[in-house]
């Protein structure tokens, strides 16, 4: 198995070192953009590409960019649908952060003629 590929297999994103402690006090929004995430269809294990965006108002603590990045590269061999990986994305983030406020879009390339969308705002859970 060659590093990165290693490194992604044992990625913990629950590890706390992941996270990084909020200097500021004022309310500001972080804005990540993954434009390269993967899984597979869990019915065909054909791949699936998306543009994932993250957004969220930091209260205690914010994401380390290197640690978002190798979650999501960790979806790559995973059969999931489109929804639970949004929502696990999702889920994961809010729990570790307890941001102020979280959303996550999951932009799915058309495959099949099809064009998927999943959005999850905190504001309107």
């Amino acid at each position: 198995m060659k590093y990165g590929e290693k490194e992604i297999v044992e990625f913990d994103i629950n590890k706390e070192e992941n996270y990084w402690p909020n200097n500021n006090n004022k309310n500001y929004v972080i804005k990540i953009e993954l434009p390269e995430f993967m899984c597979k269809c869990p019915r065909s294990g054909y791949p699936d590409f998306a543009t994932i965006l993250i957004e969220y108002t930091p209260a205690k603590l914010v994401v380390e960019l290197k640690a978002i990045k190798i979650y999501i590269n960790s979806f790559m061999n995973r059969e999931v649908s489109h929804e639970n990986s949004i929502n696990e994305i999702f889920d994961t983030l809010f729990k570790n952060l307890e941001p102020k406020w979280l959303k996550v879009i999951g932009d799915f390339k058309p495959r099949g003629n099809v064009h998927t969308v999943i959005e999850i705002d905190s504001a309107k859970i």
